[in-house]
């Protein structure tokens, strides 16, 4: 292991983000504090608790995940993709660093840009809306696993990705749609028979669920059931990660 590489990175990345702080942090922080605002403090307040919590502080870990989500895929994906759009990427891969290494550094950084703003989110929701954090490890533990695994994911769909627009495309069209639809917003106990079963093949209903355990302690499947979930997602990234290096496929041609 190279640890000057691995720094090298990592540093880049971070130094990158710095620069579009505003762009970076302040905006999903201002666009999910809309959604502690309308759906927490004002139609919350007016709502009947869901599993003994309130609306407004039940829905706090649905929307924090659905930011980080979001985040991760964006900060892996573009981490990569600009190397290969300006052409730079076979300077890194010419450079005495393993493949290992190079992931590490561009997952790392994503990772941690994601950490950073689901903790400032954090902090934001209890503005508008009180909260409680019952088991603050495990949520710490959820926060960083769900941070690496998707920006995992998200530096896949940067290799996968030969245009701009193609960054968006997952995060816009199946992510964001999977989050609003995993119980986000509700427990999927208040779904008819037949809806609840095909929701429990929305992966992000694991991801909520065990993130909102956490919180409250309640949540719509078990909490090892969740973890377990997560796990097996980083590994199939990582299996993809593996093959994409071995063949070179996407980045040496």
């Amino acid at each position: 292991m190279n640890p000057y590489a691995v720094r090298a990175i990592y540093q880049f990345e971070m130094n990158r983000w710095m620069r579009t702080i505003v762009q970076s942090v302040a905006a999903p922080v201002i666009s999910t504090s809309l959604y502690f605002v309308v759906f927490g403090a004002v139609i919350g307040s007016r709502m009947a608790a869901l599993d003994g919590v309130s609306y407004g502080a039940f829905i706090v870990p649905g929307l924090l995940m659905l930011a980080i989500l979001t985040e991760s895929i964006s900060n892996g994906s573009f981490g990569i993709y600009m190397p290969k759009f300006a052409g730079t990427i076979y300077e890194v891969l010419s450079a005495p660093i393993s493949s290992a290494e190079m992931v590490i550094g561009y997952v790392g950084a994503a990772a941690s840009k994601s950490m950073v703003l689901g903790l400032v989110i954090l902090a934001t929701a209890r503005i508008f809306v009180p909260y409680e954090i019952n088991h603050p490890f495990v949520m710490l533990a959820f926060l960083a696993l769900t941070s690496v695994t998707f920006s995992l994911f998200g530096f896949l769909i940067g290799i996968w990705a030969d245009g701009w627009e193609k960054l968006s495309i997952v995060p816009t069209l199946v992510i964001t749609p999977l989050t609003f639809l995993g119980g986000s917003f509700y427990s999927i106990d208040m779904l008819p028979g037949v809806w609840k079963t095909i929701a429990l093949f929305n992966p992000v209903v694991y991801l909520v669920s065990g993130f909102r355990w956490s919180f409250y302690g309640v949540s719509d499947v078990g909490v090892g059931v969740s973890l377990a979930a997560t796990l097996a997602f980083l590994v199939v990234c990582l299996a993809a990660v593996t093959w994409i290096f071995r063949t070179g496929w996407r980045l040496k041609t």
